[in-house]
């Protein structure tokens, strides 16, 4: 092609394609704002976090005691670095990031006590761990592997593990008070998906030798298969005896160690062991792995809430009690009067047929996107606009997650035709058009998926050393209540499909908290959410089943309306009395990333910080706590 036809060819591509996306001819018109942080803390944090995932790759089996020495001494390390920085001479974001680092780190610390704590625990069930970290440690220092010598340790490990049984045998046989066994399925769960990630080590152990050293595989293969079975059957065991769950759920290993991640939305080994071992209609298999009082107070301390546990499910039951109020108010409108359960049930029947969940979602995402734009709400990037998509989830997942769950992509819980009648009819019931319209945005715009966006292009470095579902989630649960307040919902049965999820907010503090303080059972904690919510069985069931079942931190599901409460606090002292408009407020807060709410708040406040600043914003006041 001539050059100048294909120049001319060009300058039409360029023009058809900025028509299309907005492109001038200068660039993309929506990357004009970009991050202005001028904090000092920047680069340390960056190196840290650099640094860090180095360390957790090279130490990599989870729970080893290497591995926490070593993130130990790292973080006392960083902590050092920290401490030499003038904190008087940064400005308010080095201060705030100083702050959050400072507290980031305490909690690491405190969260590898935790976790020796727990390994103790499960040490009697698994006296073979140190011979398979021995292994593993000797392989990744690259120094020489004798065959002769594994095949000896993995003679030794295989008796091991056969004593580790009988004496398991035994210990079941003496334990059988109710307090005991409790305590016994938590502590065997845990040692279940310990061995689990030691089955793993000793097959990556193996593998990276056999066949490259033909000596070790003509010594070791034989004793590696019969270790391996062993390891594997002991799994089992320690899963369906002392755990207690149903055959035929592996119990799998979180893939990163407590320090290794945090505010992550769930997953890992542990999420996808709560779906191998779900079964319609059944709690069995949910045990979670509560942390106590003290264990709850430091995860409070991190997410710098100056509330205790009590004091939370207080707010939370006062927060219930003014949903119960507005239900019977919408089911009077209804003409149902106040047994707002028969509201609940009505709306259950408004679904869409088979095949036309997609296209429900699609129009209640471009509603609540008209909504912003005409009350100029946000800042919404065109990128931002164009780019989510939507998937369907499995039927599988659909028992973890009987709701849509989003962000970039929106993923669909609606029936397959593989599932059984009641199935289908339970995620029909419970994924309607009310509560739908309720949660859509939490998910889309402006909830998950713009605040991804944002959070991918300012101040990202803040999330590695927070990440917290206050603001992960709160900000979602935030706009629930403000477009509430706006009167986005306009009928009755929209506003009982959003105090649906308004309750089920409630509920989550009080069950998870519950819980995790040693007052509710997982099965309990199912019926609270059929009795206090209205929630289908089996889709009361998949939300405790995804609260506890490993890939959430202790106050995440709590997380989700106090974090909203937090943010409708703060706009209301800024945007209340006119100091900013809506879009100026919620653009700020987008761009702050995902720190303590608190912090955000002496950003826009440009509150005086000191270096010894502790938490103190009551955002709902002073509470008295539940007894």
């Amino acid at each position: 092609m001539d050059r100048k036809i294909r120049a001319g060819f060009g300058v039409l591509l360029t023009a058809s394609f900025c028509l299309q996306t907005g492109w001038t001819a200068t660039g993309p018109a929506d990357l004009s704002d970009t991050d202005n942080s001028n904090s000092e803390l920047r680069p340390l944090i960056e190196r840290f976090t650099l640094d860090r995932g180095n360390i957790l790759r090279y130490y990599n089996v989870a729970g080893s005691p290497e591995r926490r020495e070593r993130l130990k001494k790292f973080i006392q390390t960083a902590q050092g670095a920290l401490a030499a920085k003038n904190f008087e001479s940064l400005s308010q974001d080095g201060k705030i990031d100083y702050l959050v680092f400072r507290n980031s780190l305490e909690h690491d610390l405190r969260t590898l006590v935790r976790e020796a704590s727990e390994q103790a625990e499960t040490a009697p069930y698994l006296p073979f761990a140190g011979t398979i970290f021995s292994l593993e440690e000797a392989r990744r220092k690259m120094g020489p592997v004798d065959g002769i010598a594994a095949a000896k340790a993995l003679t030794e490990l295989n008796r091991q593990i056969e004593a580790a049984r009988r004496a398991t045998d035994a210990k079941l046989r003496q334990e059988t008070s109710a307090e005991a066994v409790r305590t016994r399925r938590v502590v065997g769960n845990r040692a279940a998906m310990e061995a689990n990630v030691l089955r793993n080590t000793l097959r990556a152990w193996f593998n990276f030798y056999d066949g490259y050293d033909p000596l070790f595989t003509w010594w070791a293969a034989e004793g590696y298969r019969t270790a391996d079975a062993s390891l594997t059957a002991y799994a089992t065991y320690l899963r369906s005896r002392v755990a207690g769950l149903m055959e035929g759920g592996e119990a799998a290993a979180p893939t990163q160690a407590a320090v290794g991640g945090r505010g992550g939305r769930g997953g890992g080994g542990a999420y996808q062991a709560s779906i191998a071992a779900a079964r319609p209609g059944s709690t069995d298999d949910i045990v979670g792995n509560p942390i106590g009082r003290d264990g709850l107070m430091s995860e409070l301390a991190f997410e710098m809430i100056p509330y205790t546990p009590e004091q939370l499910i207080a707010i939370a039951n006062k927060e219930y009690a003014w949903c119960e109020a507005e239900m019977k108010k919408a089911s009077n409108q209804m003409g149902l009067g106040d047994d707002w359960k028969k509201a609940v049930e009505k709306i259950k029947t408004m679904y869409v047929e088979p095949g036309k969940q997609p296209g429900m979602i699609r129009d209640l995402a471009r509603e609540a996107e008209g909504f912003l734009d005409e009350f100029d709400l946000v800042t919404v990037p065109p990128v931002a606009r164009e780019t989510w998509r939507m998937d369907m989830m499995t039927p599988d997942r659909q028992l973890v997650n009987p709701f849509f769950t989003g962000g970039e992509v929106i993923s669909v819980s609606y029936p397959v035709n593989a599932m059984t009648y009641e199935q289908k009819m339970m995620t029909m019931r419970g994924n309607n058009i009310p509560m739908s319209r309720a949660t859509v945005f939490h998910e889309l715009i402006p909830g998950h998926h713009l605040q991804g966006y944002y959070g991918a292009r300012f101040k990202p470095y803040r999330s590695s050393i927070s990440g917290t579902p206050f603001l992960t989630e709160g900000w979602s649960l935030y706009w629930e209540l403000l477009m509430w307040d706006m009167k986005f919902q306009k009928t009755p049965e929209d506003r009982v499909g959003a105090l649906v999820w308004h309750m089920h907010r409630c509920a989550r503090i009080i069950f998870s908290l519950s819980f995790h303080l040693g007052k509710m059972s997982p099965a309990e904690a199912v019926d609270f959410l059929v009795d206090k919510v209205g929630f289908e069985r089996e889709n009361a069931a998949g939300e405790v089943r995804r609260s506890f079942g490993g890939g959430y931190s202790p106050l995440y599901q709590a997380a989700y309306l106090l974090g909203g409460m937090q943010l409708k606090a703060m706009h209301d002292q800024l945007v209340g009395p006119g100091k900013m408009t809506n879009k100026q407020f919620n653009d700020a807060v987008l761009r702050e990333n995902r720190i303590p709410v608190e912090m955000i708040r002496a950003s826009l406040t440009k509150q005086k910080l000191t270096k010894d600043y502790t938490p103190s914003w009551k955002f709902q006041g002073d509470v008295q706590p539940v007894n």
